[in-house]
């Protein structure tokens, strides 16, 4: 079993046709607020009352091309350690860590992609710089 604070739910992706209107519709439902101001094709939402997940949206003006259009983000502080133990729960690794990236991309044993990110040097859900 993963320690406590080594490995949670950080951010449901949800990749996005319509960026706009999602980001409207779904602030609105849930009364969710930007973590800060989104770019061009990503934007991060946060619960204000801390009781749920934070919710990212990625533009993807084409629509599913792949095998989904939501995929959890793990945050770590401990994302070696908890990347090998996925691994060795049957996880497959379907991207590696490559230079200027915080993540890595798995799947589950359904094939269901999955990304476990580096949270250390993070502060409410974005990395300080």
């Amino acid at each position: 079993m993963s320690e406590p604070g080594k490995l949670w739910i950080g951010s449901i992706v949800i990749d996005c046709k319509n960026w706009k209107q999602m980001i409207a519709f779904w602030k609105g439902a849930l009364g969710y607020e930007f973590c800060y101001p989104p770019s061009e094709d990503w934007a991060l939402l946060y619960d204000p009352h801390g009781k749920g997940p934070n919710i990212s949206f990625q533009k993807d003006p084409t629509g599913p091309t792949g095998t989904y259009w939501y995929h959890f983000d793990l945050y770590s502080s401990d994302p070696e350690s908890e990347v090998q133990r996925l691994l060795r729960l049957g996880a497959e690794m379907k991207q590696s860590a490559h230079e200027g990236s915080d993540y890595v991309t798995l799947a589950d044993p359904d094939g269901n992609p999955f990304d476990v990110i580096d949270t250390r040097g993070f502060s409410f859900g974005q990395r300080i710089h």
